[in-house]
Protein backbone atom coordinates (compact mmCIF):
# COMPACT_ATOMS: atom_id res chain seq x y z
CA UNK A 1 0.00 0.00 0.00
CA UNK A 2 1.96 3.13 -1.54
CA UNK A 3 -1.09 5.64 -2.00
CA UNK A 4 -4.11 5.54 -0.17
CA UNK A 5 -6.62 7.88 -2.38
CA UNK A 6 -10.00 9.24 0.19
CA UNK A 7 -12.64 9.61 -2.09
CA UNK A 8 -16.42 10.86 -0.43
CA UNK A 9 -19.03 7.62 0.08
CA UNK A 10 -21.92 10.13 -1.64
CA UNK A 11 -20.82 11.19 -4.91
CA UNK A 12 -21.01 8.79 -7.84
CA UNK A 13 -19.04 11.14 -9.37
CA UNK A 14 -15.96 10.96 -7.10
CA UNK A 15 -16.27 8.03 -6.20
CA UNK A 16 -15.63 7.24 -10.63
CA UNK A 17 -12.46 9.73 -10.65
CA UNK A 18 -11.22 8.24 -7.42
CA UNK A 19 -11.38 4.64 -8.85
CA UNK A 20 -9.61 5.50 -11.59
CA UNK A 21 -6.43 7.83 -9.92
CA UNK A 22 -4.28 4.95 -10.44
CA UNK A 23 -4.14 4.72 -6.21
CA UNK A 24 -3.21 1.45 -4.93
CA UNK A 25 -6.06 1.33 -2.20
CA UNK A 26 -9.49 3.73 -2.50
CA UNK A 27 -10.39 4.37 1.04
CA UNK A 28 -14.52 5.24 0.15
CA UNK A 29 -15.30 7.22 3.10
CA UNK A 30 -18.58 7.26 5.20
CA UNK A 31 -17.11 9.60 8.31
CA UNK A 32 -15.64 13.16 7.73
CA UNK A 33 -16.44 14.15 4.20
CA UNK A 34 -20.30 12.68 4.54
CA UNK A 35 -22.76 15.12 6.28
CA UNK A 36 -24.85 13.47 8.97
CA UNK A 37 -28.26 13.70 6.91
CA UNK A 38 -26.31 11.82 4.64
CA UNK A 39 -25.07 8.83 6.26
CA UNK A 40 -27.46 6.48 4.97
CA UNK A 41 -27.65 8.15 1.16
CA UNK A 42 -23.79 7.50 1.75
CA UNK A 43 -24.04 4.09 2.80
CA UNK A 44 -26.47 2.90 -0.34
CA UNK A 45 -24.52 5.00 -3.22
CA UNK A 46 -21.16 3.26 -1.88
CA UNK A 47 -22.16 -0.34 -1.52
CA UNK A 48 -23.75 -0.17 -5.00
CA UNK A 49 -20.54 1.34 -6.08
CA UNK A 50 -18.03 -0.75 -4.39
CA UNK A 51 -20.38 -4.33 -5.79
CA UNK A 52 -20.19 -3.20 -9.81
CA UNK A 53 -16.21 -2.17 -9.00
CA UNK A 54 -15.53 -5.85 -7.61
CA UNK A 55 -15.85 -7.44 -10.90
CA UNK A 56 -13.35 -5.39 -12.83
CA UNK A 57 -9.51 -5.00 -11.89
CA UNK A 58 -8.33 -2.11 -9.99
CA UNK A 59 -7.52 -1.01 -6.36
CA UNK A 60 -8.64 -2.44 -3.79
CA UNK A 61 -11.18 -0.87 -1.18
CA UNK A 62 -11.23 0.53 1.98
CA UNK A 63 -13.95 1.99 3.64
CA UNK A 64 -13.50 4.15 6.63
CA UNK A 65 -16.87 4.11 8.95
CA UNK A 66 -18.01 5.83 11.40
CA UNK A 67 -15.42 5.57 14.60
CA UNK A 68 -17.25 3.15 17.08
CA UNK A 69 -17.99 5.97 19.90
CA UNK A 70 -21.05 7.38 17.03
CA UNK A 71 -23.09 4.12 17.30
CA UNK A 72 -22.96 3.81 13.32
CA UNK A 73 -20.52 1.76 12.36
CA UNK A 74 -22.94 -0.95 13.15
CA UNK A 75 -25.06 0.31 10.31
CA UNK A 76 -21.84 0.98 7.98
CA UNK A 77 -20.65 -2.31 8.23
CA UNK A 78 -24.38 -3.97 7.47
CA UNK A 79 -24.38 -2.14 4.61
CA UNK A 80 -20.80 -2.25 2.94
CA UNK A 81 -19.32 -5.39 3.95
CA UNK A 82 -21.99 -7.60 1.49
CA UNK A 83 -20.28 -5.41 -0.93
CA UNK A 84 -16.93 -7.20 -0.15
CA UNK A 85 -14.32 -4.86 0.17
CA UNK A 86 -10.58 -5.53 0.77
CA UNK A 87 -10.61 -3.59 4.44
CA UNK A 88 -12.14 -1.25 7.27
CA UNK A 89 -10.35 1.53 8.14
CA UNK A 90 -11.52 2.95 11.77
CA UNK A 91 -10.93 6.23 12.84
CA UNK A 92 -10.17 7.34 16.26
CA UNK A 93 -9.39 4.41 17.39
CA UNK A 94 -8.19 4.69 21.32
CA UNK A 95 -6.29 0.96 21.58
CA UNK A 96 -6.08 -2.23 19.83
CA UNK A 97 -8.79 -3.14 22.37
CA UNK A 98 -10.81 -0.90 19.20
CA UNK A 99 -9.09 -3.14 16.71
CA UNK A 100 -10.19 -6.35 18.34
CA UNK A 101 -13.77 -5.07 19.06
CA UNK A 102 -14.42 -4.51 15.17
CA UNK A 103 -12.77 -7.72 14.05
CA UNK A 104 -15.48 -9.09 16.45
CA UNK A 105 -18.06 -7.63 14.57
CA UNK A 106 -17.00 -7.99 11.53
CA UNK A 107 -16.82 -12.11 12.18
CA UNK A 108 -20.61 -11.87 12.72
CA UNK A 109 -21.03 -9.86 9.40
CA UNK A 110 -18.94 -12.03 7.40
CA UNK A 111 -20.75 -15.51 8.56
CA UNK A 112 -23.86 -13.32 7.69
CA UNK A 113 -22.70 -12.85 3.90
CA UNK A 114 -21.00 -16.49 3.21
CA UNK A 115 -17.69 -14.33 3.08
CA UNK A 116 -14.26 -16.14 4.59
CA UNK A 117 -13.22 -15.51 8.50
CA UNK A 118 -10.85 -12.80 8.37
CA UNK A 119 -11.03 -11.70 4.69
CA UNK A 120 -11.91 -8.05 5.51
CA UNK A 121 -8.52 -6.60 7.30
CA UNK A 122 -8.31 -3.31 9.74
CA UNK A 123 -6.17 -0.44 8.66
CA UNK A 124 -6.74 1.65 12.27
CA UNK A 125 -6.26 5.79 12.83
CA UNK A 126 -4.38 5.63 15.83
CA UNK A 127 -3.58 9.26 16.91
CA UNK A 128 -6.55 10.98 16.71
CA UNK A 129 -7.36 11.46 20.48
CA UNK A 130 -4.82 11.61 23.16
CA UNK A 131 -5.87 8.30 24.54
CA UNK A 132 -4.87 6.93 21.04
CA UNK A 133 -1.59 8.29 21.11
CA UNK A 134 -0.70 7.06 24.44
CA UNK A 135 -2.15 3.97 23.62
CA UNK A 136 -0.12 3.24 20.42
CA UNK A 137 1.88 0.09 21.76
CA UNK A 138 -1.38 -1.74 22.37
CA UNK A 139 -1.61 -3.07 18.24
CA UNK A 140 0.94 -5.84 18.33
CA UNK A 141 -0.87 -8.78 18.83
CA UNK A 142 -4.40 -7.77 18.57
CA UNK A 143 -5.58 -9.05 15.42
CA UNK A 144 -4.65 -11.18 12.41
CA UNK A 145 -6.88 -8.83 10.68
CA UNK A 146 -4.19 -5.60 10.94
CA UNK A 147 -3.54 -4.30 8.24
CA UNK A 148 -1.11 -1.89 9.58
CA UNK A 149 -1.21 1.80 11.51
CA UNK A 150 -2.01 5.08 10.35
CA UNK A 151 -2.10 8.66 12.01
CA UNK A 152 -4.23 11.96 11.57
CA UNK A 153 -3.29 15.23 12.86
CA UNK A 154 -6.57 16.69 12.32
CA UNK A 155 -8.94 15.19 14.90
CA UNK A 156 -6.18 15.17 17.22
CA UNK A 157 -6.17 19.12 17.28
CA UNK A 158 -9.43 19.54 17.90
CA UNK A 159 -9.21 17.31 20.71
CA UNK A 160 -6.32 18.57 22.42
CA UNK A 161 -7.09 21.88 21.69
CA UNK A 162 -4.12 23.05 19.50
CA UNK A 163 -4.41 25.86 16.99
CA UNK A 164 -2.52 24.48 14.73
CA UNK A 165 -0.50 21.37 14.04
CA UNK A 166 2.35 22.89 11.95
CA UNK A 167 4.21 26.00 12.66
CA UNK A 168 5.41 28.83 10.57
CA UNK A 169 7.68 27.19 8.47
CA UNK A 170 5.12 24.28 7.75
CA UNK A 171 6.51 22.15 10.13
CA UNK A 172 4.79 19.61 12.96
CA UNK A 173 4.54 20.76 16.34
CA UNK A 174 5.83 19.31 18.52
CA UNK A 175 2.76 16.86 19.45
CA UNK A 176 2.11 16.08 16.25
CA UNK A 177 5.78 14.97 15.50
CA UNK A 178 5.54 12.76 18.64
CA UNK A 179 1.96 11.03 17.38
CA UNK A 180 3.59 10.85 13.73
CA UNK A 181 7.06 8.85 15.59
CA UNK A 182 4.69 6.41 18.05
CA UNK A 183 2.53 5.64 14.43
CA UNK A 184 6.26 4.51 13.12
CA UNK A 185 7.27 2.51 16.14
CA UNK A 186 4.20 1.11 16.99
CA UNK A 187 3.59 -0.23 13.39
CA UNK A 188 7.08 -1.61 13.99
CA UNK A 189 6.00 -3.13 17.34
CA UNK A 190 2.93 -5.24 15.69
CA UNK A 191 5.26 -5.62 12.63
CA UNK A 192 2.74 -4.16 10.06
CA UNK A 193 3.04 -1.10 7.78
CA UNK A 194 3.20 2.21 8.93
CA UNK A 195 1.18 4.37 6.57
CA UNK A 196 1.79 8.45 7.02
CA UNK A 197 -1.21 10.94 6.98
CA UNK A 198 -2.55 12.91 4.23
CA UNK A 199 -1.19 16.50 3.60
CA UNK A 200 -4.17 18.89 3.14
CA UNK A 201 -2.65 21.51 0.94
CA UNK A 202 -2.93 19.84 -2.84
CA UNK A 203 -2.17 22.55 -4.77
CA UNK A 204 1.35 23.03 -2.82
CA UNK A 205 3.09 19.34 -4.87
CA UNK A 206 6.66 20.81 -4.10
CA UNK A 207 6.23 20.46 -0.55
CA UNK A 208 3.95 17.35 -0.57
CA UNK A 209 6.52 15.93 -2.47
CA UNK A 210 9.26 16.64 -0.07
CA UNK A 211 7.23 15.16 2.91
CA UNK A 212 6.90 12.22 1.20
CA UNK A 213 10.27 11.03 0.77
CA UNK A 214 10.51 12.48 4.22
CA UNK A 215 8.28 10.11 4.98
CA UNK A 216 9.62 7.63 3.08
CA UNK A 217 13.03 7.82 4.70
CA UNK A 218 11.53 7.50 8.08
CA UNK A 219 10.04 4.29 7.49
CA UNK A 220 6.52 4.65 6.15
CA UNK A 221 5.95 2.34 3.68
CA UNK A 222 2.49 4.69 2.27
CA UNK A 223 0.76 7.75 2.36
CA UNK A 224 -2.98 9.06 2.42
CA UNK A 225 -3.77 11.32 0.08
CA UNK A 226 -7.33 13.85 -0.46
CA UNK A 227 -6.29 14.56 -4.42
CA UNK A 228 -5.94 12.17 -7.16
CA UNK A 229 -3.10 14.52 -8.39
CA UNK A 230 -0.97 13.18 -5.25
CA UNK A 231 -1.68 9.65 -6.08
CA UNK A 232 1.69 10.14 -8.71
CA UNK A 233 3.64 11.80 -6.56
CA UNK A 234 2.89 9.35 -3.56
CA UNK A 235 3.85 6.19 -5.81
CA UNK A 236 6.90 7.55 -7.22
CA UNK A 237 8.49 8.49 -3.19
CA UNK A 238 7.13 4.73 -2.28
CA UNK A 239 8.49 2.79 -5.13
CA UNK A 240 11.79 1.55 -4.53
CA UNK A 241 14.20 2.92 -7.32
CA UNK A 242 16.01 -0.26 -9.44
CA UNK A 243 19.16 1.43 -8.03
CA UNK A 244 17.27 0.55 -4.46
CA UNK A 245 16.46 -2.78 -5.57
CA UNK A 246 19.97 -3.63 -6.88
CA UNK A 247 22.27 -2.39 -3.77
CA UNK A 248 19.52 -4.20 -1.38
CA UNK A 249 20.24 -7.88 -3.34
CA UNK A 250 24.05 -7.48 -3.42
CA UNK A 251 23.44 -6.93 0.40
CA UNK A 252 21.28 -10.11 0.35
CA UNK A 253 23.20 -12.71 -1.99
CA UNK A 254 26.94 -11.47 0.19
CA UNK A 255 25.34 -12.73 3.06
CA UNK A 256 24.13 -15.87 1.76
CA UNK A 257 26.80 -16.35 0.04
CA UNK A 258 28.96 -16.23 3.02
CA UNK A 259 26.66 -18.18 4.90
CA UNK A 260 25.00 -15.71 6.51
CA UNK A 261 27.70 -14.41 8.99
CA UNK A 262 27.12 -11.16 11.63
CA UNK A 263 28.73 -9.13 9.26
CA UNK A 264 29.92 -9.13 5.53
CA UNK A 265 32.31 -6.31 3.18
CA UNK A 266 30.74 -5.27 -0.40
CA UNK A 267 33.34 -2.85 -2.64
CA UNK A 268 35.20 -2.04 0.92
CA UNK A 269 32.32 -1.10 2.78
CA UNK A 270 30.95 -3.05 5.79
CA UNK A 271 27.38 -4.44 6.06
CA UNK A 272 25.99 -5.94 9.62
CA UNK A 273 22.64 -7.30 10.37
CA UNK A 274 20.43 -4.48 10.91
CA UNK A 275 21.62 -3.96 6.97
CA UNK A 276 20.45 -7.06 5.93
CA UNK A 277 17.36 -6.26 7.44
CA UNK A 278 16.64 -3.07 5.89
CA UNK A 279 18.15 -4.73 2.14
CA UNK A 280 15.24 -7.82 3.24
CA UNK A 281 12.03 -5.06 3.85
CA UNK A 282 13.27 -2.96 0.24
CA UNK A 283 13.35 -6.26 -1.22
CA UNK A 284 9.85 -7.22 0.18
CA UNK A 285 8.33 -4.00 -0.57
CA UNK A 286 9.70 -4.17 -4.14
CA UNK A 287 8.05 -7.46 -5.11
CA UNK A 288 4.84 -7.07 -3.64
CA UNK A 289 4.49 -3.69 -5.98
CA UNK A 290 6.34 -6.06 -8.61
CA UNK A 291 9.03 -3.92 -9.56
CA UNK A 292 11.77 -6.60 -7.90
CA UNK A 293 14.56 -7.54 -10.17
Amino acid sequence: MRSLLFVPGDSERKLEKGFGAGADVVIVDLEDSVAGANKAAARATAAGFISDKRHRTGPAVFVRVNDLSTGLTGDDLAALVPAKPDGIMLPKSNSGQDVQQLAAKLRVHEAENGLPDGAIRILPIITETAAGVLAAASYAGTSARLAGLTWGAEDLSAAIGARAARDENGRYTDVFRLARTMTILAAGAAEVAAIDTVFPDFRDMATFEKECREAERDGFAGKMAIHPAQVPVINAAFTPSAEAVERSRAIVDAFAAAGNPGVVGIDGKMYDRPHLRLAERLLARAKALGTSA
